[in-house]
């Protein structure tokens, strides 16, 4: 898919799929997996912050309840300009896709395209459990 589209996914997403209440910041995401299928979501708060759910992971677990497990690219969106992924988000992105292209969106005509590797240096992920069981 064309980033443009993707990104245009994502402000969809953070229109109509967002919750929020309480601080008024939406975010959208659109995830592309491995085998094209494309998954939305929007960020959901609760009254209680901290089981907030990020646009981000709302999308990728869309996705990986679905039965995918590898992703392609995300376009991220937020109410800010260059609104980024938090580091939970990096983390989850980070599970599924070792490398995959991460977008940071204002408009289709305004976004900034980035590696995993660039916003999350020196990550961790599952072949490093891999490792770390062959000393037992």
């Amino acid at each position: 898919m064309e980033n443009k589209e993707l990104i245009k996914l994502a402000l969809e997403a953070k229109v109509n799929s967002s919750y929020t209440p309480y601080s008024k910041f939406r975010v959208g995401a659109a995830v592309e997996m491995e085998d094209g299928e494309v998954y939305t979501g929007g960020n959901i708060e609760v009254a209680s912050y901290s089981p907030t759910n990020c646009a981000e992971r709302t999308a990728i677990f869309k996705a990986v309840s679905d039965g995918k497990r590898k992703i392609e690219k995300i376009a991220i969106t937020g109410d800010a300009k260059d609104t980024y992924p938090c580091g939970v988000c990096r983390q989850v992105i980070r599970e599924f896709g070792i490398n995959p292209k991460i977008i940071i969106a204002n408009s289709e005509e305004d976004y900034k395209e980035y590696t995993l590797e660039e916003l999350l240096p020196h990550s961790f992920g599952p072949e490093d459990l891999q490792r770390g069981n062959e000393n037992v």
